[in-house]
């Protein structure tokens, strides 16, 4: 897996950003001059971001894409956290609105297929009022995918995968409901990581065609002398679909944590500074435009 830090340089060497010196003082009497300075700031760059958002969209119609991007969505509670908010669980909805935004633009791009990373194993050790309040949240949006037009209208079906079962019988529910809702659709495919860890996806995909073996009879013996890696794969979370070509890791955070662990041994992978809620579709044109100029080698 080779690994690039995104950049603020476009391919034709201009940047988005403009360097002005902060006043000295207060500015409005009560008022914070750090917040009033970031919002002139703000309003000084919007024209040159637009800009190069254009320049980058137009670029992007010639550039190689991903068949499968992952996401690995980090930082909503850095992004609660820096945004102020009293409650952390305010950055995860405000990352669960930013999901549907990044899909829409994986649509418009033609990515066909996307895994999403929103909860893992090692997530249930946090909180006990963090995780209650991440599985309603993840209640509700799987109610609100089934009942809304995104998932229809661009004829996505979508999977959940991880260790399903550890999950509350009612978010189980909605599960069912919107995989059910989908299930004939095949114009993309969106994968939806909860309560999932890259190893036990492999543990569980060995454990299965072990089984699966003695089932049929083989002997310990036979199933470990006959054993392939190419075995494996038929009993994987993404079984039958293309592995990841790209995968994304925002917040800054220099590592793939097992996200597809098993999958990802050819993927190119990204990492962004933004936290996810803060996640631009700049930021997403610009792990495009670094897939397109890497050279995949696969091990030649």
């Amino acid at each position: 897996m080779r690994v690039k830090k995104d950049s603020v340089t476009s391919s034709g060497g201009a940047t988005a950003s403009v360097a002005v010196a902060p006043p000295a003082r207060t500015l409005g009497k009560g008022l914070p001059w750090k917040l009033a300075w970031q919002g002139l700031k703000n309003l000084i760059k919007w024209p040159f971001y637009t800009l190069y958002l254009h320049h980058l969209r137009a670029e992007s119609h010639g550039w190689q894409l991903p068949r499968h991007i992952g996401f690995i969505m980090d930082g909503n509670r850095r992004f609660a956290r820096v945004s102020g908010f009293a409650n952390p669980l305010q950055g995860h909805h405000k990352g669960a609105e930013k999901l549907q935004e990044v899909l829409d633009w994986c649509y418009q791009t033609g990515i066909k297929v996307v895994t999403v990373w929103c909860f893992s194993l090692d997530n249930f050790q946090r909180s006990t009022a963090e995780v209650e309040g991440l599985l309603r949240l993840f209640e509700d949006k799987t109610r609100e995918m089934a009942s809304g037009d995104a998932v229809h209208e661009n004829r996505v079906r979508v999977r959940f995968i991880g260790k399903l079962e550890l999950l509350p019988e009612s978010l189980r529910e909605e599960i069912r409901r919107v995989e059910e809702a989908t299930a004939d659709y095949d114009a993309y495919q969106l994968n939806i990581a909860m309560a999932y860890g890259g190893r036990e996806e492999i543990t569980d995909a060995f454990r299965r065609h072990i089984a699966e073996r003695a089932a049929q009879g083989a002997s310990i013996d036979e199933i470990v002398s006959s054993l392939e890696a190419a075995d494996v794969d038929p009993y994987l979370y993404t079984s039958g679909q293309p592995e990841p070509d790209l995968i994304l890791r925002t917040s800054g955070e220099l590592r793939s944590s097992g996200f597809l662990l098993w999958q990802s041994a050819y993927s190119e992978l990204y990492f962004a500074d933004a936290c996810w809620p803060a996640f631009r579709e700049i930021d997403f044109l610009r792990a495009l435009r670094s897939f397109d100029q890497r050279q995949r080698r696969y091990g030649r």
